[in-house]
C-alpha cells in the first residue's frame, strides 16, 4: 500500500492516490496526504485506479477527508475499478461522493 500526493499548479486542487489495500494500515499516511493542506481551501480528487481492496476503515477516511475539505463538491473519489465501485454503492458513498 503506498499514498501519493499531487499538487496542482494553481495550488487549487490535490490529488491524492491510494495502491493497494485501502484500509486501517494506511490512516496515518492518509490523513498525512491531505491534513498538510488548510482546511476547506482545496479540492480533492482521490485516485483509486491502484485501490485493489477497500474496507470500513477507508470509508471512515473518506468522510474525514469531506469533513476537512468542508464540502462534498469538494472530493471526487475517482478510477475506481467495478469491484471498489461496488464497496462504494453498497455503502451509498455515490449518494455522499462524486464518484467519477
Amino acid at each position: 500500500m503506498s499514498v501519493t500526493v499531487q499538487e496542482s499548479e494553481d495550488q487549487q486542487k490535490v490529488t491524492i492516490g491510494v495502491v493497494g489495500r485501502f484500509d486501517f494500515s494506511c490512516h496515518q499516511e492518509f490523513s498525512g496526504a491531505y491534513k498538510q493542506f488548510p482546511k476547506g481551501e482545496r479540492q480533492f480528487t482521490v485516485d483509486l485506479a491502484g485501490t485493489e481492496y477497500m474496507d470500513s476503515s477507508s470509508m471512515g477516511m473518506l468522510l474525514q477527508l469531506k469533513e476537512h475539505a468542508s464540502s462534498e463538491e469538494r472530493v471526487v473519489l475517482s478510477n475506481a475499478n467495478e469491484s471498489v465501485k461496488e464497496i462504494l454503492q453498497i455503502a451509498h458513498f455515490d449518494k455522499l461522493f462524486s464518484i467519477a
